[in-house]
């Protein structure tokens, strides 16, 4: 390793262990371990030795290399297979650009998977137990590539080739009856060759395996027979932006409009929550109606709505838990309809859910509901967020290739990823999906704001002018519907939806006008006057002759037969109409009966005998105990919003500061801790057990063994891991295992002559 290095390079340094590494760092590079290995930082490391300690776990190393792009761990991979390497031997081993090495160097010492000593960059110990069948390379046996490539060629023609077959195999093969302590000289067959000349050893019982060096050897001195520091190109074609913008903005204001009808339909009518918190199937396809949209994409709404926290479950009238708007739906929906995307997306963005999930089967064949509480994943929202990354990263005017751009974005995340899991896939194709759902991603390519909220910056400059301007005038024809130019302000919207059934939607929304429709506006309160002015007002044309009779015949027939409390009683002032319903034939199980010509009784409660008076053709009117007409339109249910669980980035950093801090004062206390070693708590003991690994010295431990009895023991430490130290006790001179919590002192010994 040369003594000149460039800013940032991670040679010209060398430490005598990871702890002695992090005592070195200033507080901002150990502020971003902290931040990519947020779990080192919980609860605060006491010093730097308790610090390298806990980065070494298992648990902890698995987390680390699961953010490892493929090159970097091929990097670590060939580190783990030499013990130690220069940046210049690496990219001598792997045959890969020597910017791209270095700088998969420098992420490997910043998240503390390898240190630095004089000789070059030494991987942390648990890394190759960690890596486990990643590592493509078996461990090396002490020999450099060159020195196996010499024992390669005295081989003969079989030998080599059964080398190159086990090699380009699995690595391990079954010598057979092949003889292991031989000399060259001496080797019969193939395999004794391989054998005696070490290019094959012992690996697991009853096999053998080719050494890392002779593997290196075997593929030219690389670790990998195909370059690992280019990642796979993405798929695309030629597409203008702002035709992407356009197409983008439409869905945008789409989701946004579909969604208010959902959580504002859940208002009247909240769905029960199943006793896992989920939606039943029946209440998904019934909203599915509502909003005009298959399951899928209705599921992916219900998601979107919990995740915004517009909607919470809630206890209805009988205590049972249901999907209830908050109180933050109200604020959303008066906010532009730019802020109100911008909060559903962000949403989209840091939710953990699964919408894509919903409908499909689980291991047991049972199907999959929306809000279920296990369609979650840890790994969702980084994959969203790489997924339009990698939209992000392409040149302007062009998009994802039509059949082949999403595999390509596949291949590119399990590049980046190598270690997740294979579901990684589905997630990557529905995230594609679901932004183009929501408005961030339209013809394979992603929206101009779509890649400002990314940035985070705030989209609402550039999404508005692209949404289309709200209009409060309606077409009104004489067939009674009502057709819509444009999206309508909430207001009239809301009227409009009241008086009239939405017959389709589109770029301009149809609706049409019924008898029952009109009824149920005289059902929340509404006077004929008050139609009829409200008509007249919306329609940008004289409101046609054929609607203003059907609301007079409705008003006419509204209220004629009135509905109270008896448990229930019908009265009306038209005998006749009374008799029309006493005697119909699907009302004899209304248990209805006469008290007075004008009166009947039921005893079939209100709520039920209200809707099928209706089923029988009557507009009933209810009545209140003193007589007063009684609005029967249910209220709108609202929840209390959830609290919000992120915690914000300045929080983050003033905490991560404050570790830092703890640690830097740990480091002090030690460096004037008397030199007599005390007797060491367990997690002390942990700590300089893996110090003394890293650093491959022998230490002097007092160990108190199952009897009670006290020893002193020198040892090479080797591997703590599970809370037993596995070591070469000298006094036995054979590896031992001794339990951490009972090594009371660590003092390290000089091994000079």
């Amino acid at each position: 390793m040369g003594t000149s290095s460039s800013p940032g390079s991670v040679e010209g340094r060398g430490h005598r262990s990871l702890a002695d590494q992090f005592r070195s760092w200033p507080d901002d590079r150990l502020v971003r371990l902290l931040r990519a290995r947020s779990d080192l930082s919980t609860p605060a490391p006491a010093d730097s030795s308790q610090l390298a300690s806990r980065a070494a776990t298992r648990s902890s190393l698995n987390r680390a290399l699961d953010l490892l792009t493929r090159l970097e761990l091929s990097v670590l991979d060939a580190l783990v297979a030499s013990g130690q390497a220069t940046e210049a031997e690496l990219v001598d081993i792997l045959d890969a650009d020597r910017a791209a090495v270095e700088s998969a160097c420098r992420r490997l010492v910043d998240l503390a998977l390898a240190w630095e000593n004089a000789a070059g960059l030494r991987p942390l110990t648990g890394v190759p137990d960690a890596l486990g069948s990643l590592s493509d390379l078996h461990p090396m046996t002490g020999r450099t590539p060159a020195e196996a490539a010499e024992l390669i060629r005295e081989v003969s023609p079989a030998a080599r080739a059964m080398l190159e077959h086990v090699e380009q195999g699995p690595g391990e093969a079954d010598a057979g009856s092949a003889r292991h302590q031989i000399v060259p000289a001496d080797a019969a067959t193939p395999a004794e060759e391989l054998l005696s000349r070490g290019l094959l050893v012992p690996g697991r019982p009853g096999l053998v395996q080719v050494p890392g060096e002779v593997q290196i050897a075997l593929r030219g001195g690389h670790t990998t027979r195909e370059r690992i520091d280019v990642p796979p190109a993405v798929a695309t074609s030629e597409r203008a932006t702002d035709l992407v913008d356009r197409s983008a903005a439409g869905a945008a204001f789409d989701a946004v409009r579909r969604l208010e009808l959902l959580v504002d339909h859940w208002g009247t009518a909240p769905p029960i929550a199943l006793r896992t918190g989920a939606v039943a199937v029946r209440d998904l396809k019934a909203t599915a109606d509502v909003v005009q949209l298959d399951e899928a994409a209705t599921a992916f709404l219900v998601e979107l709505a919990a995740a915004a926290g517009l909607v919470a479950t809630w206890p209805d009238s009988d205590g049972n838990p249901a999907w209830t708007p908050t109180d933050a739906f109200d604020v959303w929906c008066d906010e532009p309809a730019a802020q109100r995307w911008r909060r559903l997306a962000t949403a989209w963005l840091e939710t953990e859910r699964l919408p894509s999930l919903v409908g499909t089967r689980d291991d047991g064949g049972k199907a999959r509901n929306a809000l279920d509480p296990e369609l979650t994943s840890r790994i969702a929202p980084e994959t969203r967020a790489m997924t339009l990354a990698v939209l992000a990263g392409l040149p302007a005017g062009e998009v994802l290739a039509t059949g082949t751009g999403p595999a390509s974005v596949v291949a590119r995340l399990a590049w980046e990823r190598p270690r997740r899991p294979p579901s990684r896939a589905q997630q990557v194709v529905a995230a594609l999906e679901e932004a183009a759902w929501i408005g961030l991603v339209a013809l394979g390519g992603l929206a101009s704001y779509g890649a400002a909220l990314l940035a985070g910056h705030d989209p609402a400059a550039l999404l508005t002018p692209l949404l289309p301007t709200e209009v409060d005038e309606v077409l009104i024809q004489a067939d009674l519907t009502a057709v819509a130019p444009g999206p309508l302000t909430r207001e009239r919207a809301r009227d409009l939806h009241l008086l009239a059934d939405v017959e389709s939607r589109g770029q301009a929304t149809v609706y049409r006008f019924t008898a029952s429709s009109v009824r149920r506006a005289f059902d929340a309160g509404w006077a004929a006057h008050e139609v009829h002015a409200f008509l007249d007002a919306v329609s940008r044309t004289p409101v046609p002759q054929p609607l203003s009779y059907l609301v007079d015949d409705a008003a006419r027939t509204f209220g004629t037969v009135r509905v109270g409390h008896a448990e229930a009683f019908v009265r009306a002032d038209d005998e006749t109409a009374l008799a029309e319903v006493l005697h119909h034939p699907r009302a004899a199980a209304l248990g209805l009966r006469r008290i007075a010509p004008t009166v009947l009784v039921s005893t079939t409660p209100l709520d039920v005998l209200l809707p099928r008076l209706r089923e029988l053709g009557v507009s009933p009117l209810v009545e209140s105990i003193d007589g007063t007409v009684h609005v029967a339109r249910p209220d709108r249910l609202r929840a209390r919003p959830r609290a919000p669980r992120r915690t914000e980035d300045a929080r983050l950093e003033a905490r991560l500061a404050q570790v830092v801090t703890a640690i830097r004062s740990g480091d002090r206390v030690a460096r004037t801790r008397a030199p007599a070693s005390a007797e060491l708590t367990p997690i002390g003991s942990l700590a300089a057990l893996r110090e003394a690994v890293e650093a491959g010295r022998t230490v002097l431990i007092a160990y108190v063994d199952n009897h009670g009895v006290s020893s002193e023991r020198i040892v090479d430490p080797m591997r703590v891991d599970g809370g037993w130290l596995t070591a070469r006790d000298h006094r036995a001179d054979d590896v031992r295992q001794f339990a951490v919590h009972r090594i009371r002192t660590v003092n390290p010994v000089d091994t000079a002559p």
